[in-house]
Formats: C-alpha cells, structure tokens, sequence
C-alpha cells in the first residue's frame, strides 16, 4: 500500500492530467488518411522482403493532388505516407542509400514522393505527416549499433526537407537482419531529433510519448476510451503527471490490446499517470497495400468505424493504398466521398440553435451533473455528441442521455468516458424535452460543447 496519497486525492490528480498544446491541436484533427505505398504495390505482398529491384517501382501517373481531393472528399484532413516501409525502399531523393526512388525509372531516377505529396497537401489545405519503418530488411547495417546513424540521418532528411509535419508514425516491427542479429532501436534519440526539428508534430508508437495504438488493426474501438492513461503503459520520454497510485503495484501486463487500460480500478496500481491519446487505424480494403482483387469495404462498416472512432476519443487513421500507376482505385475513391456524404449528412448541419440547454448540480456531490435541453417545438434527434475541454482533464466516467415521457424520463443511452469526443447514436422522435445526465466524473465536470444532429 502506498501509504503517502488517499484514493480521493489520487483521482483528483488524474482528473487533472492534461495534454500539450501538439495533443490537443492533433485531436482537433481527428480523421486522416495513411497511404501505403512501397514495392510492395508491384509485388502484391504486404511486408517486402527487401531484396526487390527498385526498377519495378514506376508510378507513372502519380498525381497527389488526386489524393489530396480523395481524402478531403470523405472529410479527412491530413495524410501520412509510408516514406519507407520495412521493405526500406525510400519514396524521396535520400542520401542515405541507392535503394531508393533514385534507383526507379519513375522520371528517370528524380522523382519524389514525399515532396509531391507534402506540396499537395500545402495546396489543399490539409496537414502533411510520415511514416518511417524503424525495421529495414534492406540495409546491411541493420542490427548493428550504426544502423541508428543511419535511421537518424533518414529521419532528418524528412525533419527538414519537406515543410511541416503533423505527426510521425513508426512502429516497433522488428524483425532479424541479414547478419542474425535483432535490432536495439533507439527510439530516444530518434524522439530528440523530432522534437528539434519539428516541435509541433505528435508522435506515434505503440508506447508514446503522444499518441498510442488502439490495439488492432481492424478499427475496432473500446467501450470506454481513457486518454488518461498508465506510464507503464507509455513510457517512451513521457513524466507522469501524478504520484504514484494509492496501490502502487504491477503493471507489466498491460498493452493497448487490453480493454481496461484506463479504468479506475487498473490506474489505482500505476507508478504515474500521463496523457495520450488513441489512434484508431484501418485499411479501406482488408489489405494496406494495394491488391487488384481487393474491394472497399461498405460504407456502413467505415461509418460506423467513424462513429465508434472520432465518436469515441480517439482518432481515425484510414488507409487508402495507390494503384501502381500512382493512382487510387476509382473504387476507393466512390467509397471516400460516400463515407463524406454520409458524415455531412449526419452532422453538417446541428440543430443546437434551437434548444436551450442548461447545467443543474445534482444534490449532494460536485462530481454529477445534468444538462437540461429543452425545444419549443418537437425536434427528430438522430446523434447527442459530447465534448469536455480536455486543457483541464478528462473527467467523466459514466452518463446517461434520458428523454422526458409523460411519468418520468426514460434512457436512450448509457456511455461511459466523453474526452475529446463522444458520438451518441439515440434516434429520438419528437422530442422537446431529453437530458444529458453526468452520472460519474473524476472532478468538477467541464463540458466544452453539446451538439444536437
């Protein structure tokens, strides 16, 4: 027993465990595309083996300024590419190795990938970020001590070279090298040179510092996403923001696949709290590169997968793999601005404006509350969407959303966490009276906004 903090002032310190301003500008961005694109598009595999011939990379009717109108059509806001899978064919003009686009016959060795994209998205409005696969099964300095010069002399060409960067994507894949010998990734240093060179962008690994994987790769979400979140959990450059756990225990258990990973009774045994967030991720198609015999998949799965997501606390990273002339798959790109349709429709247009909404304390504690809203005519309600201003903590644990009958109020709708985002689906009929009742919260709750859809 950790004997130097009560339970009731440890939960008061985890309600207060907050984001930096780069978490919270990257939650604002919620929904972006990744795009995959490697050798692998002309191999039809999934992880190359790295031994490929660079002259089968060719895409000879590259046009990012497509993509850049695709993702924008499904209301995506930022792309990142696969500046180097683990295959290590690079898609920019590196110095570091000839297995690279400066190896293609792709405009006669001087193409680059990343900069197309990076002035596309400049173009169109939307964020730029990359992803850089620490495992590289081409280089023969992999598994050696100098192989982290080289992934780091990597990773400053695309600091530097390519304007500003949202986020930086790696994974922790790694696989034997052609001596034998695994790999020790200096990730420390690796997070140095993004912090120097590109303060604003968040970090993507399974461990931290900013943003943590959801725990597969199939866009599922969990029934109570918690920013606030175990060190052990991510620990990579990240200070707790609390004392350690009244019950200070063992934690070694835990990864995103795990469903509790914030609750209050796994929380209670951390050695410290930090914030991050979760990213979830998904292929438009079953596979991540692109595959001919591959379809979409339906739109109703991705919209729910948005609900359940950017509805969720957490973030949407779709996946949309180019042909191998460098284009989308028509397929893909009717499907993007269905699943865009489909989300304008449901919430372009809020009819908050015509409710009076206001917050009651319930008698007796400061940690429930209940929003009463209120129509002077009958309203149809399909979504209640929730947001807590997140600068102060995320807090609420449980809520209900209960419309007014002519006894009482029934419940529609009972959710757990809120954060950055909740989408609750209600379908609600004619209503002119329903409410949201905060049922559970760390500390005082403080929500940002109530949207009606």
């Amino acid at each position: 027993m950790n004997n130097n903090i009560t339970l009731k002032d440890f939960i008061k310190q985890a309600a207060s465990v907050i984001p930096s301003r780069r978490q919270t500008e990257w939650f604002d961005i919620e929904f972006y595309a990744f795009v995959h694109f490697s050798p692998n598009t002309y191999t039809d595999l999934e992880w190359g083996m790295g031994n490929e011939d660079p002259a089968i990379f060719n895409p000879t009717d590259l046009d990012c300024d497509s993509w850049v109108d695709a993702v924008k059509s499904a209301g995506m806001r930022g792309i990142i590419i696969t500046a180097k899978h683990h295959d290590g064919f690079c898609l920019w003009q590196t110095e570091t190795t000839m297995h690279s686009v400066k190896s293609s016959p792709w405009k006669n060795g001087r193409g680059d990938v990343v900069r197309e994209l990076a002035d596309a998205c400049r173009r169109g409005g939307i964020k730029f970020g990359f992803y850089l696969s620490p495992w590289d099964r081409n280089s023969k300095l992999y598994g050696t001590a100098e192989y982290n010069d080289f992934y780091r002399a990597q990773l400053t060409e695309l600091l530097t070279g390519y304007g500003d960067v949202f986020e930086v994507w790696f994974d922790g894949a790694c696989g034997e090298g052609p001596n034998g010998r695994r790999q020790e990734y200096d990730f420390d240093s690796y997070i140095d040179l993004i912090r120097k060179y590109q303060p604003n962008a968040c970090i993507f690994n399974d461990h931290g510092p900013d943003i943590r994987w959801c725990g597969n790769e199939g866009g599922h979400a969990r029934h109570a996403e918690w920013s606030v979140v175990p060190r052990e959990l991510c620990y990579r450059r990240t200070e707790a923001q609390t004392s350690a756990g009244p019950l200070k225990g063992d934690l070694s258990y835990l990864y995103n696949s795990l469903d509790e990973i914030g609750s209050l009774h796994t929380i209670l045994y951390t050695e410290g709290l930090v914030f991050a967030g979760s990213e979830i991720d998904m292929s438009i198609r079953p596979g991540w590169f692109y595959h001919a015999a591959e379809e979409p998949h339906s739109l109703d799965r991705l919209f729910k997968t948005y609900i359940t997501s950017v509805g969720g606390n957490a973030n949407f990273l779709l996946n949309i793999p180019p042909m191998p002339n460098g284009l989308f798959d028509p397929r893909d790109i009717s499907r993007l601005k269905e699943l865009g349709d489909a989300i304008r429709e449901s919430f372009g247009n809020p009819v908050t404006g015509s409710a009076k909404i206001e917050k009651a304390e319930t008698p007796g504690s400061d940690t429930q509350c209940i929003y009463n809203i209120n129509f002077n005519e009958p309203h149809d309600i399909r979504y209640v969407s929730l947001s807590e201003d997140i600068t102060l903590g995320q807090r609420v644990s449980g809520f209900l959303i209960q419309r007014k009958n002519w006894d009482g109020w029934d419940t529609v709708y009972e959710g757990t966490t809120v954060g950055h985002k909740k989408i609750c689906p209600v379908n609600l009929k004619a209503i002119r009276e329903c409410r949201v009742y905060i049922t559970s919260a760390r500390d005082t709750v403080n929500l940002k906004h109530i949207e009606l859809y």
